[in-house]
This record gives C-alpha cells, sequence and structure tokens, in this order.
C-alpha cells in the first residue's frame, strides 16, 4: 500500500492507540482477566480511542479470535457515533486477523516478515475475506528496523520505547526524542510514539513530528475518560501541521 492509496485519511489531530495487556490489569482473580479486558476495552473505545491493539501473545488462537470478534462488535457500536472508523488491530496472529475481519495485523521485529504478510494479504483481499484498508504495522527498536520496515511495505511504524517504561525494558535504553525526530524526518509512512507516554510528554512527542502514540499504561491503569478529555484537549489545539505524506489517519 503506497502512500498514495492508504486508506487512512487526513486527520486534524494526533491518532491515539491503545495496546492490551490483561495481565497488568488490576483484578483480584487472575481468571476474570479476559472479560475484564473486554470491559477494559469498552471503557477506553468509549473515551474516545482511535485504535485498539489486541496485543495478548499467549492467547490460544480460540480464545484470542473470540477477544477480536468483541473487540470489533464493540468498535462498530462506537464507531456509528463518530465521522471516522475504529480500527481494531490483531498483534502477530495474521489467520486470526484476517479470519476476524480484523483492520490489521501489527508485527514485531521477529514476527512473519512485512513482504510476506503483504502477499498472503492480497491473497485474502482477492478472496474478499478481508478489504483493500487492512493495514500492516510493525514495532521497531531502531531507526534502522524503522527503514528496513517502511522499504519493506509496512502501512505504519511503532517506534520505541521513547521514554523509560516496565513494558519496554527488554528492547534496551530509550530512544529519546531526538531520534524519534530524526525518524519522522526521514520516513514517508506514519511513525507511532511508544513506550512511557503519559499526559507530561505526549506534546513533545507530537512536537518531533509523530502522527499519533501508543500505549498501555496511559489507558489502562485508570478510568480512560478523564486522561482522553486532557488528551483532546490538548492534541487539538496545539500540535503542529503534519506533513502531507502524513495527513492519512482514520
Amino acid at each position: 500500500m503506497s502512500t498514495h492509496n492508504n486508506p487512512l485519511s487526513a486527520r486534524n489531530s494526533p491518532l491515539l492507540c491503545y495496546v492490551t495487556d490483561r495481565h497488568a490489569l488490576r483484578i483480584a482473580n487472575p481468571a476474570d482477566s479476559l472479560a475484564a479486558l473486554t470491559q477494559k476495552i469498552e471503557e477506553v473505545v468509549a473515551a474516545g480511542i482511535d485504535w485498539v491493539q489486541i496485543r495478548e501473545k499467549d492467547l490460544p488462537a480460540r480464545e484470542l479470535a473470540s477477544l477480536t470478534r468483541q473487540a470489533l462488535a464493540i468498535a462498530r457500536k462506537y464507531s456509528a457515533k463518530r465521522s471516522s472508523v475504529i480500527r481494531v488491530l490483531v498483534n502477530d496472529r495474521l489467520d486470526v486477523a484476517i479470519a476476524e475481519r480484523a483492520g490489521g495485523i501489527h508485527l514485531g521485529e521477529t514476527s512473519l516478515p512485512v513482504a510476506q504478510a503483504k502477499r498472503l494479504i492480497a491473497s485474502a483481499v482477492q478472496t474478499q475475506s478481508v478489504d483493500g484498508t487492512f493495514l500492516v504495522g510493525v514495532s521497531t527498536h531502531s531507526i534502522e528496523a524503522a527503514q528496513a520496515a517502511e522499504r519493506d511495505g509496512a502501512d505504519y511504524i511503532f517506534f520505541g520505547p521513547i521514554f523509560a517504561t516496565p513494558s519496554k525494558e527488554p528492547f534496551g535504553p530509550p530512544q529519546g526524542l531526538e531520534r524519534l525526530v530524526q525518524l519522522c524526518r526521514g520516513l514517508k509512512v506514519p511513525v507511532l510514539a511508544i513506550g512511557g507516554i503519559a499526559l507530561d510528554n505526549i506534546e513533545s512527542c507530537v512536537a518531533a513530528g509523530v502522527a499519533g502514540m501508543a500505549a498501555i499504561r496511559l489507558f489502562q491503569d485508570a478510568p480512560p475518560i478523564g486522561p482522553m478529555q486532557r488528551l483532546r484537549k490538548l492534541l487539538n489545539y496545539r500540535h503542529p501541521r503534519l506533513p502531507e505524506d502524513r495527513k492519512r489517519w482514520e
């Protein structure tokens, strides 16, 4: 999908993506984590999130498909009240994403190669298993990996961790804002910042040139309506004009 026919249209403010992690939910009984996560997804979507990335790596395919199906139903319910569609992405499991007709697949640096995923998706589009707006995104943890993902055909990129955060410690020290600026200036595909994103640093990410931000704790650790209202107030009025090749978000 080129920068010219990407289905994501221009936005007036950067995109916000909730990345799920049921193991980090504050619940008394871990056996209730899936039900609690479904409830959290609805809370976050109702509060105004743009994307939900289902990132439950240890779920068996049947349970992951069920969770994705429920998330998509929630997204459809609230999309009807908005001018743009809420997108649900599935982490790693392209088979589940296609089977449930999700909005896209999100790959890690060691996942299925982007080019191979694109070929499988093209076949799925031909059989109408998914439509042409299906996206392929990639998590990257270096400028070189981000550049490679763009060359391979990724539709968008997560880059991080930008700031220190427990969930991203295995990926090494934070990339920092200077590298984020460098990447946003050098790539044509949209870049979303991830890792330690919080209310007190989100404006600096926008100033760096990102098309959006992705986070777990920002949306999951507290009732999301308060943070979402504050985020929208910040982003709707203080973000810089995005370059033409990044004004493609819906």
